[in-house]
Parts: C-alpha cells; structure tokens; sequence
C-alpha cells in the first residue's frame, strides 16, 4: 500500500516514516500544504495521513480541495487541536477519521488499516482466498493452515491483489506499492517478487493479463 504523510514537524515525521516502512507500506513525505496538492496531483495513494497545522496552506485546505475534485482517498487527520470543533471542521471537510497528537503508534497503524478496509469494501481483518489465509494487522499468512514467510517486499505486492479478487494491477501500480519516491526501481522488481510469491503459495495464485497486468483470480 501507498501512502502519503503530510507532517510539517521533522521529528514526527521521522518516526511516523520509518514506523510505516517498517510495516512495509511505501510512503511519500512532504511538509506544507502546497508539497501535499502537488503529490496528491501527480499520484494515486491508497490513504493519507493528513496534520491541519501546516505551512504555505493549512491542511484543512487541502482536504477541502481534494474532496472538491471527488477524490475518495481516505484521509486520516493527525493534529493537536484537540478540540471539538476542530474535529468536527476535519470531519466535515471530509476526513475519515482524526487522531490526536500525540497518539500511540500501535493505533496509528490500527486505524490505518481500518480506513483501508473500509475503503476496499471490507470490515473483517483477515483476507481469505482458496486455501490461503493472510492477516494486514500480524502480517500472519497461511496456506492449508501452514503459516508461510513473506518478505516486506513480497508482502506489499501480495496484499493489494488478495484485497481485490479479479482487479487487474499494472506494473507500475504494483511498483508504487513497492516504493516511494527515492527509491531506485530495478526493472524487473515486480516479476521477481511475483515470481517469489508463486513458488511460496502457488503457481496459479497470480496470474499474469498479457501486456495488462497481474491479478488473483475471484473464487
């Protein structure tokens, strides 16, 4: 999964970055609001999470013109203004949830995957496919009730595709799960991880839509 982080303080930033890298999301980070439309413009992200005390343009102001272009991103706010009203601004401009700084980072990442879910059409935690059963929260995966070892990497290109039985990903899209912007990309990174996902869980698991992309076939 993609992610932006819109976080003006370095320290914050810092430590919420390596946290979700960590958990083997790949993320953009940027520090005022004018660095957030530029990246909401130029790159699908499959949440953001969002500080309302930002630089250049305040980040109620970016979510108000991201939900003015209909965009159905979820966006979780991460602000100290803990009061009421402030909350209940972010909501009405069209967040999906709002946490408080500071906040623990084990619900950080629970209301991340949650807001995902919810995105995708799902509210159970655990995605199951034929004989193969994988948790977002432990990153637990099993085949035949066999728990089986994935790498970050393998995991990210994985989970997109469980979550969506019969969408087809490109290969760019399965490389923006795979990296932020920084990252070198090898040209033949997504075969590999594929190709690694296939012997672990079974050749027919992905499939390949020549000239289109990959896809897990629905049941």
């Amino acid at each position: 999964m993609r992610l932006l982080l819109v976080e003006d303080d370095h320290m914050i930033g810092e430590a919420v970055l390596d946290l979700l890298r960590a958990d083997s999301y790949a993320v953009d980070w940027v520090r005022d609001g004018h660095m957030a439309d530029t990246a909401i413009a130029t790159q699908d992200y499959d949440l953001i999470l969002l500080d309302l005390g930002l630089p250049l343009k305040d980040g109620l102001d970016v979510l108000r013109g991201l939900r003015a272009r209909k965009s159905r991103t979820p966006v979780l706010i991460a602000t100290a203004r803990d009061a009421i009203v402030q909350r209940v601004a972010g909501l009405d401009a069209g967040a999906d949830d709002y946490i408080i700084k500071p906040y623990d980072l084990d619900e950080l990442l629970a209301r991340i995957r949650a807001l995902i879910r919810r995105s995708a059409g799902r509210a159970e935690p655990i995605y199951e496919h034929r004989n193969i059963s994988i948790n977002p929260g432990t990153r637990e995966v099993l085949v035949d009730g066999q728990a089986v070892i994935l790498s970050s990497r393998e995991w990210a290109v994985l989970e997109p595709l469980l979550a969506r039985p019969g969408m087809i990903l490109s290969r760019a899209q399965l490389e923006e799960k795979l990296f932020s912007w920084k990252d070198e990309i090898n040209s033949n990174a997504v075969e590999v991880y594929i190709h690694g996902l296939r012997k672990k869980l079974g050749a027919g698991l992905i499939q390949n839509v020549r000239g289109v992309g990959y896809l897990v076939p629905k049941t």
